[in-house]
């Protein structure tokens, strides 16, 4: 394990919102690694205890820095908070319950070391029975993409039809391959692409940011690149079980945002009303469903006297 007394290989940022327990077993799985690192855990205002019990165990460890945000910045702006206080080349942006192993991180650097046209690389993420998570590995959404999965189109025609928006459902490829997006919870980044592309968009508060992120890439002339014989394991929610409808609204604002910036240009007026419609009648519809599902749950069942 690596004392941290020389200036770490990779540096590791965290941004906690109430993740429990799962912040201290991510934290200590990174200081556990097999090779330096720094870690900064910016956090947004959390009390459910988790900072005090991450100081608890890994306090005296001079890799980790605590940075408190005091209240809920969301995901861009806490990232790019910690960026002034990181030192490496190389960035990683992890997820508070994503867990890594002891060689996650060197072999992810070794492979970034090897492709110096990589500016973004990924990991195969996996659920914590080992099934490969859903946005492990992903295409960029477009209209046509979320026509296809309202329609259900994707589940009766899963071999056709074209682009689909998640591919964790195909075989995994032999060797690291170029993809259009991976899992925004483990996001491994050179700093010089960082540098040439920008922080994250703090336009964004939850969702979408890291997709934003991987347009820009791409835009700059980065790869962005999917290593299948790496994973770690996520406990996807730890950070929004509290708000699952405000998280939902977050997502549905980030999407909204993402299609005007970047491909609202490519369509007519008209269908970009249809769009942004759908986006929001969506978000009416789950809350919709979820006011029912409470009031119907409030009620339960009525048994005769």
């Amino acid at each position: 394990m690596s004392t941290g007394a020389s200036s770490p290989a990779v540096s590791v940022i965290v941004v906690n919102y109430n993740a429990g327990d799962l912040l201290g077993e991510c934290v200590g799985a990174v200081l556990g690694s097999d090779v330096a690192v720094e870690v900064v855990v910016s956090d947004n205002g959390s009390d459910d205890g988790s900072i005090e019990h991450l100081r608890a165990i890994f306090g005296a460890d001079p890799r980790l820095r605590i940075l408190e945000n005091r209240a809920n910045l969301g995901f861009a702006k806490a990232n790019n908070r910690a960026l002034p206080l990181v030192r490496a080349d190389r960035l990683l942006f992890l997820n508070p319950d994503c867990l890594v192993d002891r060689d996650t991180l060197p072999r992810m650097l070794a492979f970034m070391d090897s492709r110096r046209d990589v500016g973004m690389a990924g990991c195969i993420v996996r659920n914590p029975d080992g099934s490969e998570q859903v946005a492990s590995r992903r295409s960029i959404p477009d209209p046509w993409i979320a026509l296809k999965r309202i329609l259900r189109l994707d589940r009766l025609l899963p071999h056709r039809g074209g682009r689909r928006l998640n591919l964790h459902q195909e075989p995994l490829p032999a060797e690291p391959v170029e993809v259009e997006a991976i899992s925004g919870s483990f996001m491994l980044v050179s700093r010089r692409a960082l540098d040439a592309v920008g922080p994250l968009d703090e336009g964004y508060f939850l969702h979408c940011e890291d997709l934003d992120w991987f347009v820009r890439f791409r835009q700059a002339g980065w790869t962005i690149a999917l290593v299948p014989d790496v994973s770690v394991i996520h406990h996807k929610g730890a950070c929004s079980r509290r708000s699952p409808l405000l998280v939902e609204r977050h997502k549905h604002r980030g999407m909204e945002r993402f299609y005007r910036k970047f491909q609202a240009r490519e369509y007519p007026m008209l269908f970009n009303g249809l769009v942004i419609f759908g986006i929001r009648a969506h978000l009416w519809g789950r809350i919709l469903v979820d006011t029912l599902d409470r009031i119907f749950t409030r009620a339960g069942p009525r048994t005769a006297d």
